[in-house]
């Protein structure tokens, strides 16, 4: 039967949240006569959070849970979750009430009837401590509009929405969910747009993430350019680089060899051009085999990565 919306919900220790959270879902997708599932991915909790979803699923038959048998990341929860969704659009969202439901049916339009590929939502107004979260949030948010040309507020907010062919064609790995609107951009979906959405304070928990994940975020953004532009084709950028790094060290030597018997110039080897060009040549043929390398690792690599999976629901 046609579904029209999956919710996926990664999460870590949540297990205060889910109750409330659930419960908003179903009002909201009832209230609006969607066709709906909505799938936990617990990402390794400690607490009663496995328990509560088995509850929850007893009481509801649209509920699906996958549970990991240790902590992989939110990135490899969203891919595990994207692999069995059914619904034509697909939302995803934090499982700690920051996000909120009411926010599915105008995200469903905006994919359904408005014709995007994925609508990213922007939380404009924060309810996040400004020096640890805010303020780097919006260099972070800066820097990779700036890199990858897509112009979006929020990068990082887990309230998204993707047509159902979108999440069945990309793959999300390491640390790579904060950059899914530029994997999508990759593999060929550029209509990609942006709503406001209202952000609330965390009611119960923690947050789970640090500083830290801004270091993370700039490496992985490196990463992902990269393998946005050259992943299939690495040869062109080291192959690139190495040729003219070569071809830069071999002009050099034939410059000091025409010197040392055309003009019968000596103590060529005690010269920083010798030196130079030695590099040179050097780096160009270590580029060029990096090249050649990557090249028969991206041929040969067509496995996708599994996960320890503990139970599903």
């Amino acid at each position: 039967m046609k579904m029209n919306i999956s919710v996926v919900i990664p999460l870590l220790n949540e297990e205060e949240s889910l109750p409330e959270l659930e419960a908003w879902i179903r009002r909201v997708m009832e209230a609006n006569q969607f066709s709906y599932e909505i799938v936990f991915v617990d990402d390794g909790s400690t607490d009663g959070s496995w328990h509560c979803i088995q509850k929850l699923k007893e009481n509801n038959p649209n509920i699906h849970g996958i549970r990991f048998r240790r902590n992989y990341g939110k990135s490899a929860a969203l891919n595990e979750g994207f692999k069995i969704v059914k619904g034509d659009v697909v939302i995803t969202m934090d499982a700690d009430l920051q996000d909120s439901p009411d926010e599915i049916p105008e995200l469903y339009n905006m994919i359904e009837n408005q014709g995007y590929d994925l609508v990213s939502g922007w939380k404009k107004k924060r309810y996040d401590s400004t020096v640890t979260k805010n303020i780097p949030s919006k260099f972070y948010n800066w820097s990779t509009r700036r890199m990858t040309g897509i112009k979006l507020h929020d990068f990082n907010c887990g309230l998204k929405a993707y047509r159902n062919e979108v999440v069945k064609s990309i793959e999300v790995y390491g640390e790579m969910h904060r950059y899914i609107p530029v994997i999508a951009k990759a593999a060929g979906f550029t209509h990609i747009g942006e709503k406001v959405v209202h952000h609330q304070k965390r009611k119960f928990g923690v947050s789970k993430f640090g500083m830290s994940r801004f270091l993370r975020g700039y490496l992985d953004l490196l990463t992902i350019t990269f393998i946005s532009k050259f992943g299939k084709r690495p040869m062109h950028l080291f192959g690139g680089l190495g040729s003219l790094t070569f071809l830069a060290g071999f002009i050099i030597g034939i410059i000091l060899v025409v010197k040392k018997f055309a003009f019968h110039a000596y103590g060529m080897t005690s010269r920083p051009l010798f030196y130079l060009a030695l590099v040179c040549i050097i780096v160009g043929v270590q580029l060029f085999m990096t090249g050649f390398l990557a090249e028969l690792v991206q041929s040969s690599s067509s496995k996708r990565k599994m996960y320890g999976i503990a139970e599903r629901l």
